[in-house]
């Protein structure tokens, strides 16, 4: 052997050492487990359902999910299916209803089929409708001053390129009360005010918004709500149809298990009519279609929506109440060992009603880039610069934030108190 494949043979040994076996799952452990033994249950669920090395804490779950093993057999199984022509419809997306697939998701989401659509995340479903809207020079749209830039963006465009008026509303961290927030929603709707944008929960902060409430007042003066959900399919319980809302979009890939490059847009039946598609092919103009005109935008990798249908499935199989619980109990926990760090400000509530997942913290002016490149180096996946957003998921170990608050201590001078 030259010296050469001995050294990228080394290398790829290396690399492979690393990495975690592409095994399949096993089958999800006996629940009665969940009963007796929490931790150990979840334990398992990490360790056989998903491919995170032990070596890897990962605290950003927001910005983007993680796949767990079942969605990556069934994407992979669908491509390979896909090259050989296994099956007797062309392997895609972007020109089908698939009706199955909406029907399954409606089920979960609480509306109906012909109101929803796929797409490919929550930004491209949120572009559609700020796109779409008939909207005229002077129309104002009112929203909060934490939205995410792929939620604002397209009412700025709008801005620049229609005239209408975007209005940012000033939100208090941490709120005191659902009330509050919906008062400053609501009182802010003024007599140009065309749509209320805002997100069900908070990108910055992780607060939940109450969302009901907000909608009921708005549509009750004639606004049009539309509601950024990116964070709120998977990590909270919700149905679209009760929340009174007129628009809605999500991304699946953040709590719904689901591959990134897939994403939902719930369009409420009477306004089915109101919006314009933003990227047209055949069928576009097809009214009796409904909302999969809106998924009428040319050929698209269908391997990613079986695999969001796989992570449903994966969803469902725990229980999602069991996976919220989970998430949440997380949370809490984050919380209270933030609270315990005085030099620390936490801009989630104290109300746990108020948050899901997301705990949002702040360094009272310190200087955090310690904390970031110490974390780096012991595989704590975090994001962060004034102010830190940590979420956790079921794959999550208490161990994970217990490492990730000792290494801030230790990267800030600090300890808890």
């Amino acid at each position: 052997m030259n010296r050469r494949n001995l050294l990228h043979r080394t290398a790829a040994a290396a690399l492979f050492g690393l990495a975690p076996s592409l095994k399949a799952a096993k089958a999800l452990p006996d629940s009665s487990l969940l009963d007796t033994n929490a931790e150990e249950y979840w334990k398992r669920i990490r360790e056989e359902q998903f491919l995170l090395p032990d070596w890897r804490a990962f605290l950003n779950n927001g910005s983007l999910g993680v796949a767990p093993r079942p969605v990556l057999d069934a994407v992979t199984d669908y491509l390979s299916r896909g090259a050989g022509l296994l099956m007797d419809e062309y392997p895609r997306w972007g020109y089908e209803t698939l009706d199955e697939e909406r029907a399954t998701l409606s089920a979960f989401l609480g509306c109906k089929k012909d109101e929803l659509a796929i797409t490919h995340n929550a930004t491209e479903g949120l572009s559609m409708i700020s796109a779409g809207l008939d909207l005229k020079a002077g129309d104002e749209v009112v929203m909060t001053d934490q939205e995410h830039p792929s939620g604002k963006a397209g009412w700025h465009r709008r801005a620049q390129r229609d005239g209408i008026v975007v209005r940012e509303v000033p939100i208090p961290h941490p709120p005191k009360s659902w009330d509050q927030l919906a008062e400053i929603m609501v009182s802010a709707i003024g007599p140009k005010t065309k749509v209320l944008f805002f997100s069900g929960i908070l990108s910055p902060t992780g607060v939940i918004m109450p969302v009901r409430q907000i909608c009921d007042a708005a549509r009750a003066k004639g606004v049009i709500c539309v509601v950024d959900g990116a964070h709120m399919n998977g990590q909270i319980a919700l149905n679209l149809s009760e929340f009174n809302c007129d628009y809605y979009a999500g991304s699946p890939h953040k709590w719904m298990f689901a591959p990134a490059g897939c994403g939902i847009l719930y369009i409420r039946e009477e306004n089915l009519d109101r919006l314009w598609p933003t990227i047209v092919t055949g069928g576009w103009d097809d009214k009796a279609l409904k909302a999969a005109r809106f998924m009428k935008v040319g050929t698209n990798n269908k391997a990613i929506m079986v695999g969001m249908m796989a992570g449903l499935q994966f969803m469902k199989s725990i229980g999602p109440e069991r996976i919220y619980n989970r998430i949440h109990s997380l949370a809490k926990l984050n919380y209270s060992m933030a609270k315990s760090r005085p030099w620390l400000e936490i801009l989630s509530s104290e109300d746990d009603r108020l948050y899901g997942s997301l705990v949002t913290i702040s360094f009272r002016g310190a200087n955090a880039k310690p904390l970031w490149e110490l974390a780096a180096k012991r595989k704590i996946w975090i994001y962060g610069s004034e102010r830190l957003r940590i979420s956790t998921h079921i794959h999550t170990r208490p161990k994970d934030l217990e490492a990730f608050y000792a290494t801030m201590d230790e990267a800030l001078g600090h300890k808890a108190a």
